[in-house]
């Protein structure tokens, strides 16, 4: 089916393009989203006829979601799930969790909003796009975990699925090079040079008085 575009669609095209789509994809989301038109002589000509109020609204639109993006763009949720000593979740994490967690911080977001191009089946931190227009986008991060804990340990780069051997590992490595930013600097003076403090048993006790040669008796 060939449609004309009522506003910028993802890998489709700009306002106003005409493209072709599978039927099915047209029936069921463009058309009843109103984001296309059967692409029909009367509907061309509605369409040029009203394309500068689409322009309006969508630069109106375009303005409102750009205005809330700094709101969302780069925020951070977790999300706490059942899973496997593997990771794998006993379920999974969907756009509509996503887009719950998102307008939680007073930003309207809807499912369809939410660019996830499958449900989340494992624990991990994952980035997700928003689109909160077709010209706006924003990302956020979903750190999806089985406690808090996790979330907070994942967050610092530990790695929490596959054999257990392998988690120690990665999580000593973890500790040891915290401790090696954290150890104190070796050097104990300020400008930087060593202390060369004589060992104990080279400094001469303050009470030894030096031997003194007799003198040679007369005969």
């Amino acid at each position: 089916m060939q449609v004309i575009l009522l506003e910028r669609v993802d890998k489709l095209g700009a306002m106003g393009q005409i493209v072709r789509v599978k039927d099915g994809f047209a029936r069921n989301y463009l058309l009843p989203q109103g984001k296309a038109l059967r692409a029909t002589e009367a509907n061309r000509a509605r369409f040029e006829r009203d394309r500068a109020v689409l322009e309006t609204r969508n630069a109106e639109q375009r303005d409102a979601a750009q205005s809330v993006s700094g709101e969302l763009d780069g925020a951070a949720f977790i999300l706490l799930r059942q899973a496997g000593e593997s990771g794998q979740l006993y379920g999974s994490v969907s756009a509509r969790d996503i887009a719950s967690e998102a307008s939680g911080l007073g930003v309207a977001v809807n499912r369809t909003q939410v660019k996830l191009d499958h449900p989340i089946k494992s624990i991990g931190i994952y980035q997700v796009r928003i689109a909160l227009h077709p010209e706006v986008s924003v990302t956020v991060s979903v750190n999806v975990a089985r406690s808090q804990d996790e979330a907070e340990a994942q967050a610092r780069g530990e790695v929490l699925t596959g054999p257990s051997s392998e988690r120690e590992e990665a999580r000593a490595a973890a500790e040891a090079l915290f401790e090696e930013e954290a150890a104190p600097d070796d050097l104990s003076i300020e400008d930087g040079t060593e202390d060369e403090t004589p060992a104990a048993d080279e400094t001469p006790a303050a009470d030894e008085t030096p031997e003194v040669p007799e003198a040679d008796e007369k005969a």
